[in-house]
């Protein structure tokens, strides 16, 4: 008889473990994912991915707004073990206690660096080179449950949240694939995290977001890498929010006496802006009210920028 598998997920990362487990053929008899959200400007009521792939099969769709106090119609499922991967709520002890088979999760770093909810930013924004994949069970703390199995991903330069979140959604997925047969069966192995090691990735605030231009120009360059395509990061500029999505950087020493933040290049293709060791060259942005724009097409019909005015 198969095990009776309720999987808990959300986002692209969740898409694909999802993809996985119904080609695979598991017993999955229901699916847990966030509520509906009204997404944009025109407030469209929009379903998760986990939700759209999940119509196209006769499973139950739960989708609790709190399920530390909303979770008896998944103990009504009888699941023999929980599957969860970027759900985005804390699953409660007694969902956490009920399977025969436990809780495993699928999180998107290398544990125990990067616990919480946005791990795939952090790394990005701190400049490492390297992250990962970790099966693990779950505990009642945040991801400090044993390790199963993990597998490295390299960082490239270019990556940013989107092509690295894509790129460790096949990795997950194919790490399960490969781990859950052994976990289903108990002949796994898996060890306790080293709590000396324990790092944090909590979601970004809007603080975090906004650009310090007293940073180096790599470091602006990894914060902007390490929020997009989502939430962005910004700056403000005469009173308006400047939402900068791509650029590049150079160390420069030439303009050490100019206050970082102050525009000091205006090309065809960029704006070149001070920050502590050199310039951030902006190439996408979105001025406030307007819609995402190359900069390169921005000035072909706007003048809003100007050489040495400063961004804040």
């Amino acid at each position: 008889m198969r095990e009776r598998i309720v999987f808990m997920g959300t986002s692209t990362f969740s898409l694909e473990v999802f993809k996985m487990l119904m080609t695979e053929g598991y017993g999955i008899v229901g699916v847990v994912t966030q509520p509906d959200k009204r997404v944009g400007r025109k407030k469209v009521l929009t379903m998760s991915e986990v939700k759209e792939e999940a119509l196209k099969y006769d499973i139950p769709i739960i989708q609790p707004y709190k399920i530390r106090n909303d979770y008896q119609a998944i103990l009504d499922l009888r699941p023999d073990m929980i599957i969860t991967a970027a759900y985005g709520q804390i699953i409660p002890k007694a969902l956490l206690d009920y399977p025969r088979l436990g809780c495993i999760n699928v999180h998107a770093s290398l544990l125990p660096k990067y616990r919480g909810g946005a791990p795939v930013h952090w790394c990005i924004i701190n400049g490492d080179r390297l992250t990962g994949v970790t099966i693990m069970y779950m505990a009642e703390k945040m991801d400090a449950g044993n390790i199963i199995k993990q597998e490295v991903v390299p960082i490239y330069d270019h990556d940013n949240v989107g092509v690295l979140y894509d790129r460790l959604s096949i990795v997950g997925a194919s790490l399960l694939r490969k781990t859950l047969p052994y976990i289903l069966d108990g002949s796994n192995d898996s060890i306790p995290q080293d709590e000396s090691k324990v790092t944090y990735a909590y979601n970004l605030t809007r603080e975090d977001e906004k650009i310090d231009w007293n940073m180096t120009s790599k470091q602006v360059y990894n914060k902007v890498r390490g929020t997009n395509p989502w939430p962005g990061s910004y700056s403000t500029y005469n009173d308006k929010i400047i939402k900068i999505w791509d650029g590049n950087y150079q160390s420069d020493d030439s303009y050490q006496n100019i206050e970082n933040g102050t525009i000091v290049v205006i090309s065809k293709t960029a704006i070149g802006v001070k920050a502590a060791d050199g310039i951030y060259f902006i190439t996408e942005l979105q001025v406030e009210g307007k819609k995402k724009m190359l900069v390169k097409d921005y000035l072909n019909g706007h003048n809003m920028f100007i050489l040495n005015t400063k961004f804040e």
